[in-house]
């Protein structure tokens, strides 16, 4: 399982009449529409980020019921002091004419969170409304991370995030999210920029095996490519060595090892191996018969 926290921004409003009985669902007492300030929030979307990972749309779509009722606090600090406002409605949202990296629509998911007008708060609303509070972290966690090459659980492959292959490019999907802990306000200068930050939590003993093997299986193919690119420059030295092994990163094992048998046998052939020893003969018979008396 994985946490992590996601970078989003935050505008502000007064609430409508439909709007307030949602927000009402969450009040003890029934709240008036002027005891009470809205604004929307930019949560999650499906880009892939600086990580080379993204959440699929059924996880957004997850992710916005987990966030419905979770309260707001100020630098991921859990207490409940720190507690401001609460997200009251979520919402997915397609933007018709943008892409993401790999070629999609892109769709991010909105929220809409509500506070109380106090005094307290006053300098808050303030902040949100001149611009100066509006970049918000998120906290949840997700069940699986998939390889977008193979469809194989992240780190348990030999492909790497960042890396295309042929023309897909590799990124780890987030999936099936199990969890929305916490939405959290980010002193504004502290963000470089809207991104990701994320938390990895303990990983159990199966997770870190499998990764261990497949850091082995990595290893195998780097030695496995280099064994094949080696084998047909002594088969063929007019092959260019540079493009032999940049396409042999593109080859998984079945081919590898076909290659490796090929080109080992052209290479025997075109320089057989040559004995140590050479053999020494038959003893020449001299006829010493002339020395005879």
């Amino acid at each position: 399982m994985k946490e992590l926290e996601k970078n989003l921004e935050a505008t502000g409003g007064v609430p409508a009449e439909a709007e307030l009985a949602a927000i009402n669902r969450f009040a003890k007492s029934p709240l008036r529409a002027e005891e009470v300030y809205t604004f929307s929030l930019r949560l999650c979307d499906n880009e892939v980020d600086r990580d080379w990972e993204r959440f699929d749309t059924a996880a957004l779509n997850t992710l916005g019921d987990l966030f419905v009722g979770k309260s707001g606090i100020f630098d991921h600090q859990w207490t409940a002091e720190g507690q401001t406002a609460r997200i009251y409605r979520t919402e997915m949202v397609r933007e018709g004419a943008q892409v993401t990296a790999v070629g999609d629509g892109y769709c991010w998911l909105k929220a809409w969170a509500y506070l109380l007008r106090t005094e307290k708060n006053a300098d808050l609303i303030a902040e949100i409304e001149g611009g100066i509070k509006r970049e918000v972290s998120v906290g949840c966690s997700v069940a699986r991370r998939v390889c977008s090459i193979c469809g194989a659980e992240g780190g348990t492959c030999q492909h790497t995030p960042g890396q295309r292959y042929g023309e897909q490019l590799c990124y780890l999907e987030l999936r099936d999210p199990t969890d929305a802990y916490e939405w959290s306000f980010v002193a504004v200068p502290a963000q470089r920029k809207a991104g990701v930050l994320k938390r990895y939590g303990h990983e159990n003993q199966g997770m870190a095996q499998l990764r261990a093997q497949a850091e082995l299986g990595r290893k195998y193919l780097r030695e496995l490519r280099r064994e094949v690119t080696r084998l047909a420059m002594l088969a063929d030295d007019s092959m260019d060595g540079g493009a032999l092994a940049k396409a042999a990163e593109h080859l998984e094992e079945p081919e590898l090892l076909e290659l490796k048998r090929v080109y080992g046998a052209q290479a025997a052939r075109r320089f057989p191996p040559v004995p140590q020893l050479r053999s020494r003969g038959a003893a020449k018979t001299e006829d010493e018969t002339e020395f005879l008396i």
